[in-house]
């Protein structure tokens, strides 16, 4: 296992990040590029945001999506009808594939959650061609990802606990300014420019914030999930006090930033 995301429920995956990932794909597919007859590497596609976002375009000829989880390959493939789709279980740092056997490999919101990310960077480049293109995109946590802000340093101002935890997911490689273009130069892309996208998340009510967070895959829901009922109502009631900022519940926009990074093989 080279993931440090706790990857067991994909339907907790969906409501937490799923239904964001799908939208941040579009953005990432025209920043990365495609043309006809591609073959494409989604590599740690999880339930298959970004390879769907891929097949509903015309231009790609074969599209694998690749992840550690059996459990998020399962929910992809339940969900794959188009034959251009292919799904399988697969290790970041060692992707089961030839050298050059793809034109682009890409990876959406992943790479900091493999424990050696930089190795499998190198391995983006590895199975791409020669002049093909990797690219990848990671949430800038610290500064550019709002809604995990305010459940984070609401929770560290009550735990320190949460604070630890805190640290480490915000210490997690690739996810600071330049690091993942570095990475990319480092493993002998050419070409590379980094850049970000930015997308809003809406969310209707607290509840529609609160539930997802409640039941989360990932370093959210390791922290979550440990509290006793005592802990988790009080950090409850704060980050909803947050959320609400003096206002009436209802629908609430936050921003979502992406780093980047797009190189040639």
């Amino acid at each position: 296992m080279t993931s440090n995301y706790n990857a067991n429920d994909a339907a907790a995956y969906e409501r937490l990040m799923g239904r964001w990932s799908r939208r941040l794909a579009e953005q990432f597919i025209a920043l990365a590029g495609i043309e006809n007859g591609d073959r494409v590497l989604d590599l740690g596609c999880g339930t298959g945001s970004l390879a769907f976002a891929l097949a509903a375009r015309r231009e790609p000829a074969q599209i694998l999506g690749l992840d550690i989880s059996e459990v998020y390959i399962a929910k992809a493939r339940t969900e794959a009808r188009d034959p251009r789709l292919a799904f399988r279980v697969g290790d970041a740092v060692a992707i089961d594939l030839p050298d050059g056997s793809v034109d682009r490999c890409y990876s959406l919101l992943a790479l900091n959650f493999v424990k050696q990310p930089k190795r499998a960077v190198q391995e983006m480049r590895r199975v791409t061609r020669p002049g093909g293109v990797i690219a990848a995109a990671v949430w800038d946590f610290a500064g550019g990802l709002t809604y995990q802000r305010l459940f984070w340093d609401t929770a560290s101002a009550l735990d320190p606990d949460a604070d630890r935890a805190r640290a480490r997911h915000y210490a997690a490689g690739l996810t600071w300014p330049g690091e993942l273009e570095a990475a990319f130069a480092e493993a002998g892309a050419r070409e590379v420019v980094g850049s970000s996208l930015t997308m809003r998340m809406v969310y209707a009510n607290f509840a529609d914030y609160w539930e997802p967070i409640a039941n989360a895959q990932g370093p959210v829901g390791d922290y979550v999930k440990q509290l006793d009922n005592s802990s988790s109502a009080a950090l409850a009631s704060a980050v909803e006090r947050a959320f609400l900022a003096g206002r009436p519940d209802g629908p609430r926009s936050m921003t979502g930033t992406a780093w980047t990074a797009k190189g040639v093989a």
